[in-house]
């Protein structure tokens, strides 16, 4: 072969095509859940995926507030986070989590599983989660995506 018969095509932001992703939770495993939406986040589902740039679609989570856990981790599944101070440890199970704000629990699942990064960052500005069926993402037309 005389020359290339083909390019490599690396996506950047003016190239990239966002869309807007509706997905529901109701009675979804949160961890295989949050998995999912992490990598439609990511971009990882479109053949322009490019590591250093967000290609991702925008992800709308509805019926956060009826996730599911597998075995007993909703007593024995521990968040441990310190305030910076002596004695500043605190504990949460995800009892605890669903009590004080539904959306937390899917959040907080989506965000570990992004890069820890600036871009990581930006990517998980492009979530919206839900407690309920209802959204206000309407105008953006977003498709529904079953997994």
């Amino acid at each position: 072969m005389d020359t290339l018969s083909y390019k490599t095509v690396s996506a950047n932001d003016s190239t990239v095509e966002k869309n807007w992703i509706v997905v529901d939770a109701q009675s979804m495993v949160l961890g295989r859940f949050a998995s999912e939406v992490a990598k439609i986040l990511r971009g990882k589902t479109k053949p322009s995926y490019t590591p250093h740039v967000d290609c991702g679609d925008n992800v709308i989570v509805i019926n956060a507030e009826k996730i599911r856990l597998t075995g007993r981790k909703w007593d024995d599944k521990v968040y441990v986070r310190h305030t910076g101070y002596p004695g500043g440890q605190r504990i949460a199970t995800p009892k605890m989590l669903m009590q004080k704000s539904p959306i937390m629990l899917v959040e907080k699942a989506v965000r570990g599983m992004l890069p820890k990064t600036r871009l990581g960052n930006k990517l998980y500005g492009n979530l919206y989660v839900y407690a309920g069926s209802e959204h206000p993402h309407s105008a953006q037309q977003p498709k529904e995506v079953k997994f």
